[in-house]
């Protein structure tokens, strides 16, 4: 693949020309997948010069998420101290009316039951009871407040990713003998079942090898609604080993992303529970990368016979788990895989359906001039933000 870099013409495309190519209605974009058969079939440099910008997606589970909701005046003020909604415990974080809630978590009494499940609810058109105590001042004297919150009467509310997007992921199986929890799903093992959490090919993370396209300020397409990166996320470890194509072969940088409740659709936002592990939410996201130059066309051609993804430990309870060696995503993609001598059964723990609904989506809002194309005023910060907390 990389000698066929040398056939592709040398012309570069700035930021404008795809503007103004969109304003036309004249844009040419493909999904990824759609990208890499045309590379197969016509080679790299007819993919080239008949694409503007490749549409990558992700569709996979996180708990690294949060609701944070808004809300209005009371009459007589009150300012916040303690907040459950739904019976979910949410912090009061300083405003008067201001407040987050957790998606994670939820493996009480009342398990199945945390943010993500909230948040499920109100898309569904839901009202849940919200009960809070207040900090009694002068100038905010109530101290109890009992009504029901629906997406209505929430002023403003956003759901905020702490690890939206990431370059890779990660193939986790078990050592231990019977079921393992993971924030992936439970695995068989000893080293019976593998559960893999990234698409691979076509994925946001290695279409776009360092996320290179993205910064803050990025728009990206969060289950139906506009989303906005705000920089590095949760893990972010931009310096990771990588292929010669530049992909990374662990899961890399990240970035961090905010969008506002009230435009998602719960057609590509899934609230989840993994027992012994808690909620999660299954979030469709698609990105836009726009192939300014031939570099960034060899790097989204890349198929899963070529890119790798690490295979791991999971049952150790250690930040650091054993590293099983690496596997390509054609090989998980078959179903089974080879571990320590044995044959796993595997399978995706996220959703290639979502992910391909999302990515035709997004084709279809940029060849209508319905989303931006903006790269990326400041690229993500080279400082890791997975620093341990040892003590």
């Amino acid at each position: 693949m990389h000698d066929r870099l040398h056939s592709v013409d040398s012309i570069e495309r700035s930021e404008t020309d795809l503007r103004r190519r969109q304003q036309r209605g004249e844009l040419r974009v493909r999904t990824a997948a759609d990208f890499r058969r045309l590379v197969r079939e016509h080679g790299l440099n007819a993919a080239y010069d008949t694409t503007d910008v490749v549409v990558a997606a992700d569709a996979g589970f996180t708990d690294q998420a949060s609701l944070h909701l808004s809300l209005g005046p009371t009459d007589p003020p009150i300012r916040l101290r303690e907040v459950q909604l739904d019976g979910v415990q949410g912090l009061a974080s300083g405003g008067a009316g201001e407040l987050v809630l957790p998606v994670g978590g939820g493996l009480g009494e009342q398990a199945p039951h945390s943010g993500a499940q909230l948040l499920g609810a109100l898309l569904a058109g839901g009202a849940l009871p919200f009960d809070a105590s207040g900090e009694a001042t002068a100038l905010h004297p109530r101290r109890d407040l009992h009504t029901e919150l629906d997406l209505e009467r929430i002023g403003s509310g956003r759901l905020l990713l702490h690890r939206a997007i990431s370059e890779n992921g990660v193939v986790a199986v078990s050592s231990a003998a019977g079921l393992c929890s993971s924030p992936w799903g439970p695995l068989l093992g000893p080293y019976g079942t593998a559960l893999w959490s990234c698409g691979g090919a076509g994925s946001i993370g290695l279409t776009m090898p360092g996320l290179s396209l993205l910064g803050p300020g990025s728009p990206v397409l969060v289950a139906g609604a506009v989303g906005w990166v705000l920089g590095a996320g949760s893990g972010h470890q931009p310096g990771p080993g990588r292929q010669p194509g530049g992909h990374a072969l662990t899961p890399g940088a990240t970035v961090a992303v905010s969008v506002d409740l009230q435009d998602l659709h719960g057609r590509w936002l899934r609230p989840c529970f993994f027992p012994g592990h808690g909620s999660a939410l299954l979030v469709a996201i698609a990105a836009p990368v726009p192939l300014l130059n031939p570099a960034t066309a060899l790097a989204a051609a890349a198929g899963p016979e070529q890119l790798q993804t690490p295979v791991l430990d999971v049952a150790i309870p250690r930040r650091i788990k054993p590293a099983l060696g690496s596997v390509a995503y054609a090989q998980l993609a078959s179903g089974s895989i080879e571990v320590n001598g044995r044959q796993l059964r595997c399978a995706p723990a996220h959703s290639p359906r979502l992910a391909a609904e999302i990515a035709t989506e997004l084709v279809h809002r940029l060849q209508r001039n319905h989303f931006p194309i903006r790269l990326p005023v400041l690229p993500l910060q080279s400082r890791p933000t997975l620093l341990p907390l040892d003590g």
